[in-house]
């Protein structure tokens, strides 16, 4: 069975170790394809229909009202099937203290039970918030792995760190 290396990334402006950078890519979706390169894997980018501000702080005021009203964003895409994995790698960055809402859009998209489920999330401090706890409450019947939280601003520099905890998956 292989992997599958799920996750949402946000790049543009984000904040970075006390103040914002513009970043080309995001710090999730680097964390991914070092998963990837370490374990290997089908990556996956969950990405919405409706785009978050492109100002940070406007964003992270989209993300706190839509953790209010538990909302469900709609996804571009979704993969057509998660039978060929039972392993899911599932990246975010911390928002809020949990997932974005949009992870919970694509994890209330399929039945989890029997997979593993490997959280890893970026963040400037925070860690991994409950997100590891409210995973495991979106996907009854899955095993969900303690997770690896990489500061974004370190991001580049965490392959290593990032290949070691993989491979204990593999």
């Amino acid at each position: 069975m292989a992997n599958l290396i799920a996750y949402y990334s946000r790049a543009g402006e984000n904040y970075w170790a006390g103040s914002m950078k513009t970043l080309a890519k995001g710090n999730t979706a680097r964390v991914a394809e070092y998963i990837q390169q370490a374990v290997g894997g089908d990556l996956f980018e969950l990405e919405t229909v409706r785009a978050y501000d492109p100002a940070y702080m406007a964003c992270i005021e989209e993300a706190k009202a839509e953790l209010r009203e538990n909302a469900r964003p709609e996804l571009k895409a979704l993969p057509r099937s998660l039978d060929s994995y039972d392993t899911v790698f599932l990246g975010y960055p911390n928002w809020w203290g949990t997932c974005p809402m949009c992870v919970f859009t694509f994890l209330q998209s399929f039945d989890f039970a029997g997979k593993r489920i490997i959280p890893f999330c970026t963040n400037e401090g925070s860690g991994m918030g409950r997100s590891e706890r409210d995973i495991a409450a979106a996907c009854p019947g899955a095993t969900v792995e303690r997770g690896l939280s990489v500061l974004g601003h370190e991001s580049e520099r965490a392959q290593a760190t990032v290949a070691v905890w993989a491979k204990r998956f593999a």
